[in-house]
């Protein structure tokens, strides 16, 4: 809310690379300060929040869509944004206790079962949106308007 009254976003090309690569240097980075120093990675995070992450989505919000497949692209991840936020958690559970309860499994081993998880979640996201979300958008649209 603070950025969107601060400042009115410009025009920038090629900002969904920009921020695409931005967000992934930032959520690559590993771990900071090991276990005996915690509040590096607290501070480290608290940065990334308060500071860093708006200043990546302003120039996201400042973006501008050239071609008809960059506006589908956009409007899919879009609609597909917030139910895939709504079923990735517990997804992601499940890939955790499989790690849990597989002492000793090797990067080689994991990846096909995270590649599972990714794309079971991105399936049930979409789901949800046509069966649950939109149905329901359009019914209380109906209903309220």
């Amino acid at each position: 809310m603070l950025l969107s009254r601060i400042a009115k976003p410009t025009q920038i090309k090629n900002a969904f690379l920009w921020c695409t690569l931005l967000i992934a240097i930032l959520l690559y980075m590993p771990r900071i300060g090991g276990a005996g120093h915690l509040w590096m990675n607290g501070i480290y995070e608290s940065v990334c929040i308060i500071i860093l992450f708006p200043l990546i989505v302003y120039p996201g919000a400042s973006g501008v869509i050239q071609t008809q497949t960059e506006n589908k692209i956009c409007k899919f991840l879009g609609d597909l944004s917030y139910p895939l936020y709504m079923v990735h958690y517990p997804l992601v559970y499940f890939y955790v206790a499989w790690i849990s309860n597989h002492k000793g499994v090797t990067i080689v081993q994991a990846w096909p079962y995270a590649l599972l998880i990714l794309t079971g979640a991105i399936v049930l996201a979409y789901a949800a949106l046509k069966w649950y979300d939109e149905p329901v958008r359009k019914w209380l649209r109906k209903k309220f308007a």
